[in-house]
């Protein structure tokens, strides 16, 4: 009998899971995804031969999850679930790499819900669904801000009294999983570059972007929460303070700020059409083509602020859905950076080639997977 790793990604409408063979590096056999938990959920499989799609029973995240065990239950084969990992986005200032998860962690998790309200409450959702199914399997926590814990201290406060940093209101970073997985397959694959300083920008429904010396990450575009820095698809980005202030003096309490900056504002808000920048790129309302303008202009301010963070640009790596499908954008924010020695070749951007620069410093197209960075540290642990 084999052992088998189950890892999960639990959103607020979802649930992206992967099962892998137990290994040094586990080998992945099936991945997918039940989407729509709630009335319409469907259960998507690619167990190596295609994507399946279904309708399935799964009206809550342990429903859901019941779904995915009925279908990876042939491919185990009776073979065991040696251990689950789980996705969390927060960790907290001090948890700096995956952890085995136990009352005591899941309570402290659970405190960190404010500070990311549409993940964290979902991710631990996931994690009770799960320890449910199996109450003998280890579960490990694999954190999105560990990544980022080595932060100079300069690139991890704020200008605020400094009891608020030691309360642990401080910068943060998000999407630390996939940035782990593309230092990991730069080191693998392309170990000159990643030597260097080199600027990963993870670009999707959210997006932020790293900045890196020989693999470490020393700055991001994220900081206290999942709302700073780039514009996403319906969360703000980076907004002035003061506006917070004008809208609280205007009637608007916590909640409606938070449903106003989460679920309403980005490229959603901005266009007034979609958050789905596929949409906005083939639309022709000029209110789509604003939201791109936007859109790109904060992407290429901030490959240019984290540059000089860097003192120096040695590569630009682009991943996520966005980052890896849409060459438009690439190419627009692109456009003003050529005092970088960033230049874009057309026709491999258009192809969506691994390498796509022109000009002296690399640009590079990344697919990522978190699943896999949550296997390798759930194999780690176990």
């Amino acid at each position: 009998m084999s052992r088998a790793i189950l890892t999960l990604n639990a959103g607020s409408s979802s649930i992206k899971f992967g099962l892998y063979r137990e290994g040094d590096d586990p080998v992945e056999e099936a991945r997918g995804q039940v989407d729509g938990i709630g009335p319409d959920a469907a259960l998507v499989l690619d167990a190596g031969e295609g994507e399946t799609r279904a309708a399935v029973a799964a009206p809550d995240h342990q429903a859901a999850l019941t779904a995915i065990i009925a279908a990876l239950k042939p491919l185990l084969a009776g073979d065991e679930i040696a251990g689950i990992g789980h996705r969390l986005v927060h960790g907290g200032p001090y948890l700096d790499g995956p952890r085995h998860l136990d009352d005591d962690l899941i309570a402290y998790l659970k405190t960190l819900s404010p500070l990311a309200p549409l993940h964290q409450p979902h991710n631990l959702a996931g994690i009770s669904a799960a320890r449910a199914a199996f109450p003998g399997a280890p579960q490990i926590a694999c954190f999105d801000t560990a990544f980022h814990r080595g932060h100079p201290w300069v690139n991890d406060t704020f200008a605020l009294p400094r009891r608020f940093h030691d309360e642990g209101v401080r910068r943060y970073g998000f999407h630390g999983l996939s940035y782990d997985f593309i230092t990991s397959k730069l080191k693998q694959d392309f170990s000159s570059i990643s030597q260097g300083n080199v600027i990963i920008a993870h670009l999707g429904n959210g997006s932020s972007l790293c900045a890196t010396k020989k693999g470490v990450s020393v700055d991001s575009t994220m900081g206290f929460s999942a709302l700073d820095g780039m514009p996403m698809g319906t969360r703000s980005g980076q907004i002035d303070p003061g506006v917070l202030i004008y809208l609280v003096d205007a009637g608007y309490d916590a909640a409606a700020l938070t449903k106003l900056l989460y679920k309403e504002s980005g490229l959603k808000g901005l266009s007034g059409i979609s958050h789905d920048m596929r949409t906005l790129l083939g639309s022709t309302d000029p209110r789509a083509e604003q939201a791109v303008a936007y859109f790109t202009s904060r992407l290429a301010r901030e490959i240019g602020a984290l540059a000089a963070s860097l003192g120096g640009l040695d590569a630009l790596v682009f991943t996520g859905g966005i980052g890896e499908h849409a060459a438009p954008i690439r190419a627009r924010a692109l456009e003003k950076l050529g005092f970088l020695g960033l230049a874009v070749d057309a026709k491999a951007n258009a192809a969506n080639a691994t390498r796509i620069e022109s000009g002296p410093v690399p640009i590079l197209v990344l697919p990522t997977d978190e699943e896999r960075v949550i296997a390798r540290a759930t194999a780690a642990l176990l």
